[in-house]
């Protein structure tokens, strides 16, 4: 079998839903369990996705819960990610965020905002799917990525050179998305959102002792055709998508020149249900079931089969 390095990128709660559309076709669609991939990268909504690949629950129970409509799914799921707190920490703001943004103005102009919400309920969920295993680490190699306020630097959580946290609280750091949810305090640093610096990380696989065979990123926030109707935020997402993921995949194909590589993105009957609010729980359940039914067509593409074909060993094409 070959070895295969899976990448989840950030996307908000509709980026959920497409990782766990993608990732249960793809399991349909050959057979291979992504818990059986060599290393795991995950960022943001991709943080939570891997932390449920590796405990076991890349289903649709972990989503929908005993939810029987979309109502109450989005009750469910909202009870999690939106839990209410008392915005503060302006002076955090001022000293991480404005001023060194004001004086180099980009995305880091958000660090450390305070915000109406907290990711405990996010930290809750995994703790309440996963048990004992929330509370440590999974045994295969498996990497969450956050942004430290301070170094203004990726974290790599799960490696040897970063800070030894729980499998709860990185997944929870990492999806502290700027605006809407407070960083998290682990140790005596804070985190925010590891998809400030980059949606993707992938080239995070490169601390791998040897080349992977296989890559399969999937990056629901690198879109390459727009939905009908898009705003402009729309393609300012994708375009941000798209640069970063470009940039780190150049230096992957430079380092590992015959590893091949299968980017899964969203197409525009997928955005449609996803934006212009990746942040919406009313949407997850739309874009999940058109992500089951976009991946049909994604993966049955010749070149696309033939590659999962070699490197999975599956034999039967969808």
């Amino acid at each position: 079998m070959s070895s295969v390095g899976l990448v989840l990128g950030g996307g908000g709660i509709t980026g959920a839903a497409f990782h766990f559309g993608s990732l249960l076709a793809l399991q349909m669609a050959t057979g291979w369990d992504p818990n059986d991939a060599d290393v795991i990268v995950g960022t943001s909504s991709g943080a939570f996705a891997a932390a449920m690949v590796r405990g076991g629950h890349m289903e649709v129970r972990t989503l929908v819960g005993d939810a029987h409509n979309r109502e109450e799914v989005a009750d469910r799921l909202a009870s999690y990610i939106y839990r209410r707190t008392r915005p503060k920490g302006l002076t955090r703001w001022v000293r991480r965020g404005l001023i060194p943004g004001m004086v180099k103005p980009n995305l880091e102009l958000t660090l450390g905002s305070p915000a109406l919400h907290t990711t405990d309920g996010i930290s809750d969920w995994v703790s309440e799917t996963l048990g004992p295993l929330a509370e440590s680490w999974p045994e295969k190699p498996t990497v969450v990525v956050g942004f430290d306020l301070q170094s203004r630097k990726r974290v790599p959580f799960g490696t040897e050179g970063a800070p030894p946290v729980s499998l709860k609280d990185a997944v929870a750091a990492s999806a502290a998305v700027p605006f809407v949810f407070e960083p998290v305090k682990l140790g005596d640093r804070w985190y925010a959102d590891g998809g400030i610096a980059s949606g993707t990380s992938a080239d995070f696989l490169l601390a791998n002792p040897q080349p992977m065979d296989l890559i399969i990123v999937v990056a629901p926030l690198a879109a390459e055709e727009a939905r009908p109707g898009a705003r402009i935020i729309d393609g300012l997402f994708d375009r941000v998508g798209r640069s970063a993921l470009g940039a780190e995949l150049e230096v992957i194909a430079e380092v590992w020149p015959d590893t091949d590589v299968i980017v899964l993105r969203p197409d525009p009957r997928v955005l449609a249900a996803a934006r212009p609010n990746p942040l919406s729980v009313k949407a997850a359940v739309p874009t999940f079931l058109r992500t089951l039914m976009s991946m049909r067509d994604e993966l049955g593409h010749p070149e696309i089969w033939e590659v999962l074909e070699r490197h999975l060993g599956v034999g039967v094409s969808p």
